[in-house]
């Protein structure tokens, strides 16, 4: 195999080997995955100009799906962008994505262009139709000893721009980030501006420190995440103490506790941290506390008890 390869790598949950195609929805049809294309000149494929979201279905329902899609507008809102359609249209079109897992753990990845444009210039072109396009893959099942032993996490200069706020195609920065944090046997890097930590490259920032949960402040810096959102939601439920606050680098290297949140990560241990331990090196009580709480909460979603 050659440098840089990865084998069985899959593409909407399903190995490039065998022999299923996946459905997937392009501008209002559902077709092969293999059948799907987009025009060079869409603005997304010259410019990075376009949103995402993924959101993660447990039992055949969507986590939080009106969240995620007011997400989705005021990303779209804050590129001059009108969302493709009202938010009470999107079940209908993401749901037959879901359906084909059966109700296993799985996420739907959808992404709006600003559309295909007569030439390449950095001004849009007045009267554009996005290009929308989503997918369904399975939800990878994490190494069980995370969980128990904890991920290796590095830290980085964040090299991204003013708005990480929006969720934006554009992600050359995160890659790179991730690309130094595997070079450098971690599972995510911790972007640090300013002498202060703000978030993974593809996660949510949270430390324990004296018993109390910190995660920074929303901002134009970092993502407004869902599943960080749920997890304050949590805490307040079950009064854990917590507060949004900056976390300094020095801070972040003396917390007791250190945990990364995503749609697909969920509440992940980090219990190294560049060359460093973090805590007494395993998960500490407060994560297995919120671990115990994310769990239940997913199954009264796969109950339909809460959405």
């Amino acid at each position: 195999m050659a440098a840089g390869q990865r084998r069985g790598v899959t593409v909407a949950g399903v190995n490039p080997e065998s022999a299923v195609d996946p459905k997937v929805y392009l501008n209002g049809r559902y077709l092969p995955l293999s059948e799907a294309c987009v025009p060079v000149m869409d603005r997304g494929f010259l410019f990075g100009d376009g949103v995402y979201e993924v959101i993660p279905a447990y039992g055949g329902r969507l986590f939080r799906l009106h969240e995620h899609l007011e997400r989705l507008e005021a990303s779209l809102q804050a590129i001059g962008m009108a969302p493709p359609l009202a938010i009470d249209a999107w079940p209908a079109r993401l749901t037959p994505l879901i359906e084909p897992f059966d109700g296993a753990d799985c996420s739907v990845y959808l992404q709006i262009t600003r559309g295909v444009a007569p030439y390449r210039d950095h001004l849009p072109s007045a009267g554009l139709t996005p290009t929308v396009f989503a997918m369904g893959s399975a939800i990878p099942t994490p190494n069980p000893t995370l969980f128990e032993t904890g991920a290796r996490a590095v830290t980085t200069e964040d090299l991204r721009w003013g708005r990480c706020d929006i969720k934006a195609i554009t992600l050359l920065a995160a890659v790179m980030a991730r690309l130094e944090a595997n070079e450098k046997g971690g599972l995510e890097a911790i972007l640090i501006r300013d002498g202060f930590a703000t978030e993974g490259a593809a996660s949510n920032l949270f430390v324990v420190r004296d018993g109390r949960l910190i995660t920074p402040p929303k901002s134009r810096l970092l993502l407004p995440g869902i599943t960080r959102d749920l997890v304050l939601e949590l805490a307040r439920l079950h009064d854990l103490p917590y507060a949004e606050e900056a976390i300094p680098l020095d801070y972040l290297r003396q917390a007791d506790e250190v945990w990364l949140t995503s749609s697909t990560k969920e509440v992940l241990p980090v219990t190294r941290l560049d060359d460093q331990t973090i805590g007494n090196a395993s998960p500490g009580p407060r994560f297995r506390q919120m671990r115990q709480h994310y769990a239940t909460y997913k199954e009264r979603i796969r109950r339909g008890e809460v959405v």
